[in-house]
């Protein structure tokens, strides 16, 4: 594929689509997604781009953003950005016209139906239909230190997407998952009964667990500017690698999803059903319980955007209140009128792309609060907000594709808890927005490297304090806790870090090489230190290394 010859040709015959046309959306951990980001930073006032907040991304929007980005920044793009760019393309094709697709044939099919192109295993592109099949693949293989056990995981499965006559998109990601974790996540799934990302699980072979992973859901155009969303997966609002809002390390969760993106405007409605909090004995119908979100995204002006958000959650009988239906209204007003029984947040986020290459960002949390109380500065226990600050610095140094992030997350105790164990910011027993919870400090380096085409460094430091509950008393950790007594003793004194103050040091180092499309080889290395800096003293160093190979999946990290 000639790429340079190519693309001029792809944007003439690309631009003038139909904006009616439907998409699906980039998978989790899509490798095209630094791209994106980095184009956003370098063109500082692109449309399509500068609405980054809400994810995941648009499929058709990527490929639209891409290319009107080559158009107009082409003598910024450095050859492994284009050789990226090039690559976007080709993951998808159905948003390519026939001629344009063409390009991405590959010279040898297999059996003469399968790898028509170089990234899909089996797809059809004709008129009013296209289908996309593809494997998914992950194997890796681990050794922790002090640990007897041979760790790894193992996932089969595939994933499927398509269109229907331009106006339906579907997809759907199945999965059969066996891992066996390190000794710190292990410790988290026994105190939580829940695995970072899973839901249900069962044991498999001793200490290792065995899930199955099930995502899907189709999308429509409701009018030229609102796009509606329908199915059972994660969602995520922010720019940074944690989110204070919504987040997508949990459990996914069935959710309808309104965004209307209009002149200056974002706006995106969520509505989810949830399950309470669990503790898995016996087969029976698990608690539901449900969340309504609204996020107002303005660019106020072409590289400064400035977002509000607003989110309830509430538990009924198994039944949604049709009050929070209402997709333009204060939920705080409905909540108040239910008699203030629920759980509701607000927020505020900022988005800057300076010059020079700089991403500026940040978050404000709000659950509780009272002004005269932080006056007083008495560490009253309601009051609850969190906070988000973080920069982006693309090409550090005159680099080409060197990537620096620099992030500092902050949560109040009790942030996120409720006076019942229903309403609480949660689900499948694992956090909605921050997977710490509350009641810490956490500061966060990634450097993210691409010296050449195929090859991808990234290493990541991760350094937080955390106040943790004891026996006999919650210091508002753990925000599945309910926030009264007797769980809470006491209004006052309480501040980051309050209770079993606990450091945690993370550093981790991973390597991938894509040997085909999509098809990576992974070697990392992590090393985990935990201390206690109150009685009883407690200190938990460990490391791990793995090697692994995965095919069209995200990498599974435990970052925390």
């Amino acid at each position: 594929m000639q790429f340079k010859q190519s693309l001029l040709r792809l944007l003439l015959l690309l631009l003038p689509f139909s904006a009616f046309s439907q998409n699906t959306y980039l998978p989790q951990g899509d490798k095209s997604v630094q791209l994106l980001d980095r184009m956003e930073i370098i063109s500082r006032g692109d449309s399509l781009l500068n609405f980054s907040k809400a994810r995941p991304f648009s499929r058709k929007q990527a490929v639209q953003g891409a290319l009107r980005f080559a158009a107009m920044h082409r003598s910024k793009i450095s050859p492994i950005d284009q050789y990226n760019l090039n690559r976007l393309l080709l993951n998808n094709l159905e948003y390519l016209p026939d001629s344009a697709r063409r390009v991405f044939n590959s010279k040898k099919p297999f059996l003469t139906s399968f790898f028509t192109s170089p990234a899909n295993l089996y797809e059809v592109h004709v008129k009013d239909f296209d289908l996309v099949i593809n494997p998914v693949l992950q194997f890796s293989l681990s050794k922790e230190k002090n640990n007897s056990d041979n760790l790894f995981q193992n996932t089969r499965g595939l994933t499927l997407r398509g269109r229907i006559a331009n106006k339906i998109g579907f997809y759907t990601y199945l999965t059969e998952n066996q891992e066996k974790t390190a000794s710190y996540v292990r410790e988290l799934v026994t105190s939580r009964l829940a695995v970072p990302g899973a839901g249900f699980y069962k044991g498999f072979k001793g200490t290792g667990y065995d899930y199955f992973d099930a995502r899907g859901g189709i999308a429509f155009n409701a009018t030229r500017y609102i796009d509606v969303a329908f199915g059972y997966d994660r969602n995520f609002i922010g720019n940074g690698h944690r989110s204070l809002f919504l987040s997508d390390f949990g459990n996914s969760n069935l959710f309808l999803k309104l965004n209307t993106r209009i002149w200056k405007f974002n706006y995106q409605n969520l509505f989810m059903e949830l399950h309470n909090a669990d503790n898995r004995i016996g087969d029976r119908l698990i608690g539901k319980k449900y969340a309504a979100m609204h996020h107002l995204d303005v660019a106020v002006t072409k590289w400064l955007n400035i977002g509000l958000f607003e989110g309830v959650i509430f538990g009924r009988q198994n039944r949604f209140d049709f009050g929070y239906l209402n997709p333009i209204i204060f939920y705080r007003s409905v909540e108040q009128q239910n008699g203030s029984f629920d759980n509701s947040v607000a927020g505020l986020d900022v988005k800057a792309n300076l010059p020079h290459k700089i991403q500026l960002y940040g978050q404000l949390m709000l659950d509780e609060f009272l002004l005269s109380e932080i006056k007083n500065n008495r560490g009253w226990w309601a009051n609850k907000w969190g906070l988000q600050l973080g920069a982006k610095y693309i090409d550090a140094f005159g680099i080409p594709n060197l990537d620096l992030q620099a992030e500092h997350n902050r949560v109040r105790p009790f942030t996120y808890s409720h006076r019942d164990s229903v309403a609480n910011y949660t689900h499948y027993n694992q956090p909605l927005a921050h997977p710490l919870g509350a009641n810490f400090s956490e500061w966060i380096a990634i450097a993210r490297y691409q010296p050449a085409a195929r090859w991808n460094l990234t290493g990541k430091l991760i350094a937080y304090t955390q106040g943790r509950d004891s026996s006999s008393r919650s210091y508002g950790s753990n925000i599945f806790y309910p926030n009264v007594p007797p769980f809470r003793t006491g209004d006052f004194g309480y501040e980051n870090g309050s209770g079993w103050k606990t450091a945690v040091f993370y550093a981790s180092l991973a390597a991938s090489y894509e040997v085909k499309e999509n098809l990576y080889i992974d070697l990392s290395a992590v090393v985990r230190k935990l201390d206690t800096k109150t009685s009883p003293l407690i200190s938990n160093n460990t490391s791990v290394i793995s090697l692994g190979v995965r095919w069209n999946m995200f990498r599974r990290e435990f970052d925390f």
